[in-house]
């Protein structure tokens, strides 16, 4: 199993929103690293960290599961969907999706600051600068000691 961290902003899509309906397609992810990251890596049963990011305390917030393998990502072909590519094509997609369920909701919201403060996630891609992808990998140990801080 591998684990990811994906981030939506919580006035667009938040953890109760997840909570509430459940099950959601990931969609709209339009950066070619973290659409390969849903494409290759992720599989069904992978845990998630949701993280609401540009707000007032960026954090991870909850815990989610991938329930499917990666399938375009239909709004890429919808003209009237703020995520249409007219360079896309159904034969030919440019961008995937995953759907997640929702797990659980911490307890309180791990931020930012406090994930970049600890020793033990320096090589963390969401701690080092200038990183700004919406879905990337979480080390196992990174993993564990961060559900730890719950």
């Amino acid at each position: 199993m591998n684990h990811w961290l994906m981030k939506s902003e919580p006035d667009t899509f938040s953890i109760d929103d997840l909570k509430r309906k459940g099950k959601e397609a990931w969609d709209g992810v339009r950066n070619y690293q973290a659409r390969n990251y849903m494409r290759d890596g992720m599989r069904k049963g992978d845990k998630v960290f949701f993280y609401h990011s540009n707000c007032a305390e960026p954090g991870i917030v909850g815990v989610a599961e991938v329930v499917t393998e990666a399938y375009p990502d239909p709004t890429q072909f919808d003209p009237k969907s703020h995520y249409f590519d007219a360079g896309s094509s159904r034969d030919n997609p440019r961008w995937m999706l995953v759907e997640v369920k929702f797990v659980k909701k911490l307890k309180r919201t791990i931020s930012l600051k406090e994930l970049q403060a600890d020793p033990a996630l320096m090589d963390m891609p969401l701690v080092r600068k200038g990183n700004r992808l919406s879905v990337m990998p979480v080390a196992a140990a990174e993993w564990r000691h961060i559900l730890t801080l719950e």
